[in-house]
């Protein structure tokens, strides 16, 4: 009986784990479709489209999601200049197709940042472990790789004197 009551302990907090775990990445989103909204909205806002692929089973996926939301600067940083998408890589939708037509991002592990312009044009692929620090992100290199490729960063009228 004592076994039962542990083996009904431990498959109840895997639940409950589970449950608590932040879910921004959903498997079952059609990615090709949600990064064509994403394009259309950054194009009539002026904005840059920011990718996070990886999936709800990544801890550094979610560490990552979870520090710019609680980073007031890079969040309204990010908020201003990108439309932010989240792709799944998962057992249940690896979005093989999606990730061949950006250039095989997850070359780099997970999570992996795209970013596209207005039209859709690749413009970056970014390795997140140049970002992090200690056991975490650095405040630093993340907004400075949102500054780097910002629209404003971009714009050939930004560098005229």
């Amino acid at each position: 009986m004592k076994q039962i009551l542990f083996i009904a302990v431990i498959i109840l907090s895997t639940f409950n784990l589970k449950a608590q775990s932040p879910q921004i990445y959903n498997p079952d989103a059609d990615a090709k479709a949600d990064i064509q909204l994403a394009v259309n909205k950054a194009k009539a806002e002026g904005k840059h489209v920011f990718i996070q692929i990886g999936g709800n089973w990544c801890p550094w996926c979610i560490k990552f999601h979870q520090f710019v939301d609680s980073d007031a600067e890079i969040k309204e940083y990010v908020e201003d200049n990108f439309v932010v998408l989240h792709v799944n890589y998962s057992p249940e939708n690896k979005n093989e197709d999606v990730l061949q037509e950006l250039g095989f991002p997850q070359r780099f592990g997970f999570p992996v940042f795209v970013v596209l312009d207005g039209n859709g044009k690749r413009l970056h692929t970014q390795n997140t472990a140049y970002l992090e620090e200690d056991s975490g992100y650095s405040h630093e290199k993340v907004l400075g790789f949102y500054q780097q490729w910002s629209p404003t960063a971009l714009d050939p009228a930004s560098y005229k004197n």
